[in-house]
């Protein structure tokens, strides 16, 4: 990547900083919009299944958005590309809650998807160039900040929903405001192009055959995420039957729980390594999930979402540092484990859906729970790979930063 030249200490602080805030919006965009999906299913006269099958279309359009992103960033620099995706980002926001019926919210909920994807994968490619640039490992504490975002946008949700406040202008509000914010960051991140001659990348980017384990343990820990942002607030609705307002609050109980984690998630790798923090963050979520399907009270529930959080937050960040050291075209690696991972959120919903539909929401996060299980078996696909032979097993278990 070439394009801006001063890398001093204090510009590289201040792009840091930006990248932050930017990570911030794109989270309270996902966090402003999980609060509310009860009332969209109302509002929208959508059964369980029928909800299920529109949270599928968000899937559908990241899929079929998230490869073009790359050649987005190819054409028109990481800055300029990342203003653009992210605007449009915050804008869908306004969407899903205007559906009146199943076909309309699908429609909605195909652009949010498309647009979360693209936005998605345009800040962590920037924030993985400006880690690289500092030389320390930055990923966990950005994506504590879109943990924080989310929280922000929940508790906005939360207190919208417990006052009975129509989705619509909520959405309308907050989505203007989150592109304002998100506009004014941008400003702060790296100019960083492509070189002119360099190749445009493929429009589609499938992860070399190294990164492959590592997307599936990014799938398990992302698709927990999703399935409890989506979730949460309808099982503790339909399960428990709370009100909306205590409803909500699941949401934003996982979410301040996955923020506290991401923020300190850079130190405890440095000290623990990656492969031990992930296991002990799958003993973390399989705990939780395992109260939220056994525990038929809501202080139950609440704790046991706030455990996932916390088990599954620095699995992501780890995945995107471990796929660029998985083989000899990082950006490659990084853009297929981004795909499978951040898909691996949006279809979430939907499967959550789907097998509620067919037995329960119980059963639901029972599957939930298992993949967090599976965090446990499979966090050795993280360690990172000996610099020399002889390397000891503390030495092969390093922090996952991406080193210079």
């Amino acid at each position: 990547m070439t394009g801006e030249t001063d890398h001093s200490p204090a510009r590289l602080r201040h792009a840091r900083f930006a990248i932050a805030a930017v990570f911030c919006a794109h989270g309270a965009v996902t966090g402003s919009f999980a609060t509310r999906i009860p009332w969209i299913q109302d509002h929208a006269h959508l059964s369980a299944g029928t909800l299920g099958l529109a949270l599928a279309f968000p899937a559908l359009g990241a899929a079929l958005a998230m490869p073009l992103a790359g050649r987005i960033n190819h054409r028109l620099g990481a800055r300029t590309a990342l203003r653009v995706l992210l605007a449009l980002w915050t804008l869908s926001l306004a969407l899903p809650s205007l559906a009146p019926n199943l076909v309309t919210l699908c429609f909605a909920l195909f652009v949010y998807g498309a647009t979360a994807g693209m936005a998605d994968v345009a800040m962590n490619a920037l924030g993985v160039e400006t880690e690289n640039r500092l030389k320390r490992s930055i990923m966990s504490s950005l994506h504590g900040m879109w943990s924080v975002g989310a929280l922000l946008g929940s508790a906005v949700g939360t207190l919208a929903a417990h006052t009975g406040a129509d989705a619509r202008l909520h959405h309308l509000i907050a989505a203007l405001a989150l592109t304002a914010a998100g506009l004014v960051a941008v400003r702060g991140v790296l100019d960083l192009r492509t070189d002119t001659g360099g190749e445009a990348p493929p429009h589609f980017a499938l992860p070399p055959r190294s990164a492959l384990f590592i997307g599936g343990i990014g799938f398990c820990a992302v698709f927990a995420e999703g399935a409890s942002m989506d979730w949460s607030a309808v099982y503790l609705r339909d399960v428990l039957d709370t009100d909306a307002g205590l409803a909500a609050a699941s949401t934003t109980a996982f979410a301040l729980t996955m923020a506290l984690a991401r923020l300190a998630g850079d130190r405890v790798v440095d000290r623990f390594g990656a492969v031990r923090t992930v296991r002990a963050g799958g003993v973390l979520a399989t705990a939780g999930g395992l109260l939220v399907v056994t525990v038929r009270h809501p202080a139950g529930a609440l704790a046991g979402f706030g455990l996932i959080g916390l088990g599954i937050a620095v699995v992501v960040p780890l995945a995107f540092a471990a796929a660029a050291r998985s083989g000899p075209a990082p950006a490659q690696a990084i853009a297929g484990v981004a795909t499978i991972t951040y898909t691996s959120g949006l279809i979430a919903p939907s499967a959550i859906g789907a097998v509620a539909d067919a037995t329960s929401l119980v059963v639901s996060f029972g599957l939930v729970t298992l993949l967090a299980f599976a965090l446990i078996l499979g966090a050795t696909v993280l360690r990172q790979r000996p610099v020399a032979a002889g390397a000891s097993d503390a030495d092969r278990d390093e922090p996952a930063a991406v080193r210079p």
